[in-house]
């Protein structure tokens, strides 16, 4: 039987040693979507066949985050996701997020997000759209998970889990007609009591639950790199 310090073991981990590993994987990912361009052209030269309904799409994300309860150090994440389009105005994100911030005095705060939103277009995008950006809004849902622990002794901790509202804009930046660098900046509001780190005069800090839940949260600001892998529906995949 696995214990509750073990689950709390496999729930913390920091990938800050792998920043650099995840930032390679993007240039991979890149390097062979510009591979795939000439082929990506051949099977489908009409630009809006891969923006409309039922286009299934995945990609990675890093995030930072600012202006949180946590304090003024920013947040930084990764991540990954992928989307299903219901039109060629509407599309669906699915997510999971994991953010770190170091916060004073000597604590780590660890957030991971499971959740959903749902983006709209400002603007349709077809073959004759002579812009490679695509503007949009978006809100959304997310299950959340925080743990605040020591940092010079992780052992001692308190976490929560939690439900959050999120709501921004991004735009999609076409590199071809399958992938798109994304850049999407929202605020997310957590309907939760939030765990705070509390110094003693002693000297020595403990945690304690918030008496009292706000809309209180953080600014996130996310850069993406997505690949359209097919289509479920909506014509005949080419």
């Amino acid at each position: 039987m696995v214990s509750k310090s073990s689950l709390h073991g496999l729930l913390y981990v920091d990938l800050f040693p792998f920043r650099f590993v995840i930032a390679a994987s993007y240039c991979v990912l890149l390097s062979v979507l510009d591979l795939n361009f000439a082929w990506s052209r051949t099977l489908s030269p009409n630009r809006s066949f891969w923006h409309s309904a039922g286009v299934v799409s995945a990609g990675v994300r890093s995030t930072v985050s600012l202006f949180s309860t946590d304090g003024v150090n920013p947040g930084l994440g990764t991540g990954g996701h992928h989307r299903i389009q219901l039109s060629p105005r509407v599309n669906t994100e699915w997510y999971l997020d994991y953010i770190l911030i170091h916060v004073p005095p000597g604590v780590r705060s660890l957030y991971y997000h499971i959740g959903w939103s749902v983006l709209f277009y400002l603007v349709k995008m077809n073959e004759h759209s002579p812009s490679h950006f695509l503007p949009y809004i978006l809100a959304g849902h997310c299950f959340d998970y925080n743990r605040k622990s020591l940092i010079a002794n992780p052992e001692v901790f308190a976490d929560r889990w939690g439900s959050a509202v999120q709501a921004g804009l991004g735009t999609h930046y076409f590199l071809t007609m399958r992938a798109d660098l994304s850049l999407t900046v929202q605020y997310m509001f957590h309907l939760t009591k939030e765990i705070r780190a509390i110094r003693q005069p002693a000297g020595s800090v403990h945690f304690a639950s918030s008496p009292y839940s706000f809309l209180e949260g953080h600014l996130l600001i996310t850069v993406s790199v997505s690949y359209r892998l097919f289509r479920l529906w909506g014509g005949n995949n080419q």
